[in-house]
């Protein structure tokens, strides 16, 4: 490469908006309970639990209607079940020997909007990358022409 070393031709700026950029990513994770991201994304992780959201997406559905579509035993279902009521995802109410689902959308919303936080950060950052180095690029150009 020409031109200098990389941090003699980016200068301290940009190595200051980097750090600036990289403490307010850190700070905005602390408005979340990890806890709660941790058991949303882990819920989430499993196909066959997104496939039981998206039945419970249409309607409150009992256990074994949830099960058929699967093909999986009731109690293999069972697991699953727990694993997203654990997560909040999911909310059971018991008549009897039926257990009737519900879904609760709550720690879905709260974990689209911790991704949501992250899209504007990284779409910000690389906006202001690309005005860098559009002014870099001119500033090059017109050395250039000198």
């Amino acid at each position: 490469m020409s031109g200098g070393s990389l941090p003699e031709r980016r200068g301290a700026n940009f190595y200051t908006c980097i750090a600036i950029y990289f403490d307010l990513m850190v700070n905005q994770m602390v408005k979340y309970t990890p806890d709660v991201l941790n058991r949303t994304f882990a819920a989430l992780a499993d196909p066959t639990r997104r496939r039981i959201l998206a039945h419970l997406a249409h309607g409150d559905r009992c256990d074994t209607d949830l099960a058929r579509p699967h093909r999986m035993s009731l109690p293999a279902v069972s697991k699953h079940l727990r694993v997203l009521e654990n997560a909040g995802l999911i909310r059971r109410k018991r008549y009897g020997r039926v257990h009737e689902l519900k879904l609760e959308a709550l720690p879905m919303k709260k974990a689209a909007q911790w991704i949501e936080e992250y899209r504007r950060f990284w779409e910000g950052s690389l906006d202001r990358l690309a005005d860098y180095l559009e002014k870099t690029n001119k500033r090059a150009d017109q050395k250039g022409r000198a």
